[in-house]
């Protein structure tokens, strides 16, 4: 009788125990988690600099010395305040009596002329012009009124010099409604209503159609384009800026929807037939039609976070492995285009074997997926081993990218935007600012001045680019 007891207590302990293990190895894993997600930044995530707080991680720059020293290279131009030739106005201050004696010193022999300029904006404020419409009447008795130049329209009315300033603050600096009012009226001593800077953006927004069309047609047509996306908060709701760019063109549109529906209206990518540089999205993978290119920094930051974050040195050792084929790699494609020769064959498939067994050893390591974390490091080296040639495609193809950072930042200005002046009150009022700021960012890697653009545009008569 004793000894069933004591069966039956011991039956009843293993069963304790192997309920505790299940609870603590359950514990273990959140644990686990639970530091690697206290372990993201910047540096080893897609999360943005901002999300890193005061507390911000020491730089880990993945790129070796160069050995150049610090600031402007040799042959760089600089830029300083210098003197003109012909100043708008000169000032001659004469000495009113010698230093020495303190004799008159009219007339006395000019010695030298120190020339000091100063370089101020006077005062600006508004400039109005009338036109008078002279209506006289002929011998016929028919009255004949002078017509008004154009863009004369009514009684009162702004120049476009005015709503170039206005449609600049808006999207060229950020400024809410009104601190854009505020700051016409403290610059300029013009008064403007939170209405008429609204009515100023939405009219330089709808007059930018042509634009947008031929910078959409353009992209269309070019060999390669970079996309990127990124959230915006519109009227308390999350909405998604879309951007796609290249070299000297920029297209950025809102949408309430981050995916394929997205990037469709965004009307770039369907039917593309070029080479997409982006992250490793998936909604990206649908355009069968295009050749794919994926960023290698979003690769890096996730292998950095393998190392930072893995539960043995075995992992890190892969991950580790493949950092350094890919930035052993790009210094080698770089180092190729700046002497203008081809990549050397034989290093590039020796790098490339590196990276293809760090992505298998990263796979074997993983396979059993027993906790998140195994399964995130499984997927990401199961990704890099099945989509090394996208990952790659820069090492083959010197037109192509390492990285995404051209699409980055492009709407690294959409997240400025928002830190400035807050969500975006509209839908309406979201997509005035990214056609606005598509035709700033185009026009500025075309060599415009900003303001000397949105002058043209106030003019109706924007600048266009040429389609080839």
């Amino acid at each position: 009788m004793l000894i069933a007891e004591l069966r039956a207590q011991l039956a009843e302990r293993d069963a304790l125990i192997g309920q505790l293990q299940g609870q603590l190895a359950v514990a273990l894993a959140e644990i686990a988690e639970l530091k690697r997600r206290l372990g993201q930044n910047s540096s080893n995530s897609s999360q943005p600099p901002s999300t890193d707080g005061l507390a911000k991680p020491a730089p880990k720059s993945l790129r070796g010395k160069s050995g150049k020293r610090a600031g402007g290279q040799a042959g760089h131009e600089g830029r300083t305040l210098s003197q003109v030739d012909s100043p708008d106005e000169t000032v001659t201050h004469e000495p009113v009596a010698c230093a020495g004696c303190g004799g008159g010193l009219v007339g006395a022999e000019v010695v030298s002329v120190a020339r000091r300029q100063v370089f101020d904006v006077p005062p600006v404020t508004a400039r109005v012009v009338e036109h008078r419409l002279v209506a006289r009447r002929c011998g016929c008795g028919t009255v004949t009124v002078a017509a008004a130049p154009d863009g004369v329209a009514a009684p009162v009315q702004y120049g476009p010099r005015v709503k170039a300033i206005v449609a600049y603050l808006m999207a060229g600096q950020f400024l809410a409604q009104a601190r854009c009012a505020q700051a016409m009226a403290d610059l300029f001593g013009i008064g403007l209503c939170e209405g008429t800077v609204a009515t100023m953006t939405a009219g330089a927004a709808q007059d930018l159609g042509g634009f947008i069309a031929a910078v959409r047609a353009a992209l269309r047509a070019a060999d390669l384009v970079h996309a990127d996306e990124t959230g915006l908060r519109v009227d308390g709701k999350l909405h998604w800026v879309h951007s796609t760019n290249t070299d000297l063109l920029s297209l950025i549109t809102v949408h309430a929807k981050r995916g394929r529906v997205g990037i469709d209206a965004h009307g770039v990518l369907p039917d593309y037939g070029g080479t997409i540089v982006h992250d490793a999205w998936r909604p990206y993978d649908c355009y069968t039609a295009a050749t794919h290119a994926l960023c290698n920094a979003h690769l890096l930051r996730e292998l950095q976070q393998v190392i930072d974050c893995c539960p043995g040195p075995a992992d890190a050792a892969w991950a580790r492995q493949g950092i350094d084929a890919l930035v052993t790699l790009n210094d080698l494609a770089q180092r190729a285009a700046s002497d203008g020769r081809p990549v050397n064959a034989r290093q590039r498939a020796g790098l490339i074997a590196r990276y293809t067994s760090a992505a298998a050893e990263g796979i074997r390591l993983n396979g059993q997926r027993r906790t998140k974390i195994e399964a995130r490091h499984n997927a990401l080296a199961k990704r890099m081993f099945d989509r090394a040639g996208d990952y790659l495609r820069f090492a083959h193809d010197p037109k192509v990218a390492f990285t995404n950072n051209s699409a980055e930042r492009e709407i690294r200005m959409i997240r400025l935007r928002q830190k400035v002046s807050g969500c975006m009150r509209t839908l309406a009022g979201a997509q005035q600012f990214a056609t606005i700021r598509s035709y700033l960012a185009t026009t500025a890697k075309n060599g415009i001045n900003a303001l000397d653009a949105l002058v043209r545009l106030a003019q109706g008569q924007p600048w266009l680019p040429e389609i080839t």
